[in-house]
């Protein structure tokens, strides 16, 4: 179990304040990583660097808005004043403005989720590759979605986003292994967190993703932490490019739109 130790590593961990991100901030430091967790609000994440110093970890918060070069690269550059070193960034900032036919997206809409879902996961990568190669290469995880694999009723624009990291996720593991670097993606999907309640509560959409998941259940924040785990530590050291579908198994069926 020693290759999935995060002793020594240090973490740059986007949206970082709830849900997903914050689980996998937790597990990273229970697992030993030094953390730089960010969110857009300083308030909102705050509380969960406090947490996990409070129980022995060593975490930083900071305010971060992916959207905005300077403060991606001020984050990257936090990372390294403080632990001298990077050698995990773990993309998971994201956002979900609108709900319904793609049809009726407007471009102010695909222009905000695509600069966040896609372009502000891009800034980190591009900020974090030169720490990396000082450090003798790195790791880059990308949260997806299954809404990037099968399509997904009302979250159309949400998900031609996702399928966007999941080729971005493919085109950097090759871009970058050379220099040691392994990029992967994890993809969820329905996950008991706030970003996701519209669709467990929303009966009729519910009802069909149950009814399509071999599992028969959505999924929790504690079923994605062990696959961020594993693509941070040396287990994955020959893992790169990989997609790794965590819905239960809903991805094997069809999903009737």
């Amino acid at each position: 179990m020693s290759s999935l130790s995060l002793e020594g590593r240090v973490a740059i961990i986007t949206g970082a304040s709830r849900g997903i991100g914050q689980g996998i901030a937790e597990a990273y430091a229970q697992a030993g990583a030094r953390l730089v967790l960010c969110s857009r609000s300083l308030d909102r994440v705050q509380p969960v660097a406090d947490a996990i110093q409070a129980a022995g970890g060593q975490a930083i918060a900071v305010a971060c808005h992916t959207g905005d070069d300077g403060q991606v690269k001020a984050l990257v550059q936090t990372a390294l004043s403080h632990f001298g070193r990077l050698d995990v960034a773990v993309n998971n900032a994201g956002t979900n403005p609108h709900f319904g036919p793609v049809l009726f997206a407007d471009d102010a809409v695909w222009a905000k989720t695509f600069d966040t879902n896609l372009l502000g996961y891009m800034r980190v990568i591009r900020h974090a590759v030169p720490a990396f190669e000082k450090s003798g290469g790195g790791k880059i995880i990308n949260v997806a979605s299954v809404a990037g694999i099968n399509p997904m009723p009302g979250i159309g624009v949400y998900g031609v986003t996702k399928a966007a990291v999941i080729m971005l996720t493919k085109t950097m593991a090759i871009e970058l292994a050379h220099a040691n670097i392994q990029v992967n993606a994890i993809a969820p999907g329905v996950i008991k967190t706030r970003f996701a309640k519209l669709l467990y509560e929303t009966p009729e959409i519910a009802d069909n993703v149950l009814k399509t998941t071999p599992a028969k259940r959505f999924g929790e924040v504690d079923d994605v932490v062990g696959a961020a785990v594993y693509l941070a530590s040396p287990a994955s050291d020959y893992t790169t490019g990989t997609v790794m579908i965590v819905d239960g198994g809903g991805h094997l069926t069809s999903f009737s739109v």
